[in-house]
């Protein structure tokens, strides 16, 4: 196993790695480090899913499986980059580009009838949502601005929407009958295995058997109303048209692969009410899922004159919708996947409250996001920049994250046991022991889940936020609700650590909205603050602060210390990836940033230092931080126009002052000797590099593909100065 893993994966991330990764790999060669990749991308988990379909060439390893392992392993160091949590449309695209590349893979089954069918069904559904993050998060995350990052944003602030305190937007979400409200938990005192049931007119319907938990476990339930979803879905709508804002849903139909996308769908069928009481026998009958949205939907209906017609009427009839791409007619409603709440949100929060409309133009929203739990989060946020105008980014404090997420904690583990309830009836949990530890009655439709968090995680979780609030010195708050069922249980495990530390006066705790307003309030003064949460606030926090503080959570540190001694350093967020494609398909230019890949980088090659004794290493590390440094001062992060410096411009300069960071140290003679005339070359030769970079940009780019794309081509995209492969190799 090689020293240092490099993930391969997707997109934008990918792409970059292409042009990237050869100067990590050279860098590292000469301190005697070794950087291998493991494929996590999505085509890659496909095609590890379906050996028997494949001939011998075309198979390809399980590798998350492999670092699955690895992770549970003191050996581990993994670089992590974003990859796609695939929704029905991204996985079904994905399949039909390796079929057309002669993979012979079976179609995913959007209504399976056979028992073959079903179990092709089951293995695709593996891979769809976040199929990746479980399995490799085997530690608790430690997200933050690097200095010289934040350093640079206070130095160079970005833009910011200016707010006003009459703007129409606001957060609407459901008062009754969502997850929040009808959330139980309760924490197991010994080991249990567990079967969910649900309980009918017609006898006893086993969910799932089997679902193991260690003793000290968090376990909750909770279900959504259809039937109250539906009516706030039709209520919200109706409000936006009076209020004359833009109607936006927001979901994560990626990381929640099952409960999300059912209710996106709920959302569709409630904007083309009309449209599916009239036609919805005929839609069914050409294979319309409301799940896979709008898209979707018109595509399949495209030859209907009379279906075409009536919802061209009904959308004339509804209030005007927020825009994925309004020039291509791309609506909020398209692709579940397209709009994620944590990347969505803050984008529309840093504009000033502001989307945009199928007439190209900004307008206020409505934000609807159905659930309650964490949306008090966002609407707390809106209310306090009505009240108080823009955050300043040149004098804004930071906002750090200590999240919960080991071992599949909370929501993001509840894809196997969650279900759309077939008839009414109750669900109940029942341990091996016959105890019912928890028990919903359930109408036909309602999305009914349980989700768990283990006691090793919660302790060490709690122990990394110590440790963190003792290094920072600043203010740490948790961030649980003690009216809510599974935060109440939380709350059990961390006032007694806290005292027995002698630490409980250096943490609050507070409820999500007013840990909201009071981490907004000390970051406007300057200071900073620790928000200590939960999986799905982790999320959501490291990119709505950073986005406000930085512009982009791609530039963030994000540490996740594996519990058994090993290292996951994750490289910022993938949400701006497809677009980003889209323009080097049409333009050549790669506006992606690697920041976060250098932050990243640095840290796995201290922490290989620690871990091995690699003296070398570690001076490795410490010249990425010299050079990232210079990425900032010297402004070479990539420019967003074609034409400008993009993502292989900035490589250049990295390797550039990575190498002279090397030439010039004195801690290693012979590692600075090794990197002087490589650096020298990096100089002499960068009138010549340049132009060769920038002659690459202007017309369309051939990758051979976009989930699966071809190596070779995508090597000559993304390395296409000859001079600088030269001096790499």
């Amino acid at each position: 196993m090689s020293d240092i893993i490099y993930t391969k994966v997707d997109e934008a991330p990918e792409l970059a790695s292409a042009s990237f990764l050869p100067i990590i790999q050279k860098f590292a060669a000469a301190a005697g480090v070794s950087v291998g990749t493991k494929d996590i991308s999505l085509a890659g988990r496909i095609l590890a899913t379906f050996p028997e379909h494949l001939s011998a060439d075309q198979r390809q390893s399980d590798d998350l499986a492999e670092l699955g392992e690895l992770v549970k392993t003191p050996d581990a160091n993994v670089i992590k980059l974003p990859n796609i949590s695939a929704s029905v449309p991204q996985l079904v695209a994905a399949i039909k580009e390796l079929q057309g590349q002669g993979y012979a893979l079976p179609d995913y089954p959007e209504a399976p009838s056979t028992d073959e069918e079903k179990a092709i069904r089951a293995k695709y559904d593996t891979i769809k949502g976040s199929a990746v993050n479980p399995v490799l998060r085997e530690g608790n995350s430690d997200r933050r601005a690097a200095k010289a990052v934040k350093s640079f944003a206070q130095n160079n602030p970005h833009r910011m929407g200016d707010w006003s305190a009459d703007s129409k937007t606001r957060v609407a979400s459901m008062s009754g009958g969502d997850f929040f409200s009808n959330e139980v938990s309760a924490t197991l005192d010994k080991a249990a295995t567990a079967k969910i049931v649900l309980e009918t007119a017609n006898g006893e319907n086993v969910l799932k058997e089997g679902v193991s938990y260690p003793a000290g476990t968090v376990v909750d339930a909770t279900y959504m109303s259809a039937a109250k979803l539906d009516a706030f879905l039709a209520d919200e709508i109706a409000k936006t048209k009076d209020e004359g804002t833009l109607f936006s849903l927001h979901m994560k139909a990626t990381m929640m692969k099952v409960s999300d996308p059912i209710i996106f769908g709920h959302a569709v069928k409630a904007f083309l009410a009309p449209v599916f009481e009239k036609h919805g026998d005929k839609m069914k009958e050409l294979g319309v899922n409301p799940n896979s949205g709008l898209g979707d939907l018109l595509a399949r209906v495209k030859d209907e004159a009379a279906i075409m017609a009536d919802i061209e009427a009904c959308m004339a009839e509804r209030p005007p919708m927020y825009m994925v791409d309004s020039d291509r007619g791309i609506t909020n409603l398209h692709v579940p996947s397209d709009v994620i709440i944590d990347a969505s949100m803050p984008a529309l929060i840093r504009a000033g409250g502001k989307g945009w409309g199928p007439d190209g133009k900004e307008a206020d929203a409505n934000c609807v996001i159905p659930d309650n739990s964490y949306a008090p989060v966002y609407d707390e946020t809106i209310k306090f920049f009505k009240e108080n105008g823009k955050l300043n980014p040149a004098t804004a404090g930071t906002v750090q994250n200590i999240g919960l997420m080991a071992q599949k904690a909370e929501e993001y583990g509840s894809h196997p046991t969650t279900f759309e309830i077939a008839e009414a009836g109750t669900v109940k949990l029942i341990l091996d022991d016959g105890t019912v530890l928890h028990s919903h009655e359930v109408q036909a439709g309602d999305i009914w889940r349980s989700a768990s968090a283990r006691k090793a995680p919660i302790e060490d979780w709690v122990k990394l936020a110590i440790d963190r609030q003792r290094a920072e010195g600043c203010r740490a708050i948790f961030w649980l609700d003690a009216n809510r069922a599974h935060d109440a249980e939380l709350i059990k495990y961390v006032k007694p650590i806290l005292e027995a530390k002698g630490v409980a006066d250096k943490f609050e705790i507070m409820a999500p909205r007013e840990a909201t307003r009071a981490s907004l309030e000390t970051i406007t003064k300057g200071e900073n603050t620790i928000a200590i949460t939960g999986n799905v606030l982790r999320d959501y926090l490291t990119d709505l602060f950073p986005i406000l503080e930085l512009a982009t959570s791609a530039k963030m540190l994000s540490i996740v210390k594996l519990m058994q001694g090993g290292g996951l350093f994750e490289t910022g967020a993938g949400g701006s990836a497809p677009k980003h494609v889209q323009q080097l398909q049409a333009e050549n230019h790669l506006r992606w940033d690697s920041l976060g890949e250098f932050c990243a980088l640095g840290e796995s090659m201290k922490f290989l230092a620690d871990a091995k004794g690699n003296e070398e290493a570690r001076v490795l590390g410490e010249a990425v931080d010299a050079a990232t440094q210079g990425i900032l001062d010297n402004d070479r992060s990539p420019s967003r126009k074609v034409g400008e410096p993009d993502n292989r411009d900035s490589h250049y300069w990295f390797a550039r002052y990575w190498a002279e960071a090397l030439a010039a140290q004195s801690d290693d003679a012979e590692m600075a000797a090794h990197f002087k005339p490589i650096a020298q070359a990096l100089a002499e030769n960068e009138a010549k590099i340049v132009a060769e970079l920038a002659a690459a940009q202007g017309s369309p780019a051939d990758l051979g593909g976009y989930y699966h794309t071809d190596p070779a081509k995508t090597a000559a995209v993304m390395r296409p100065s000859a001079t600088l492969n030269g001096i790499i190799g």
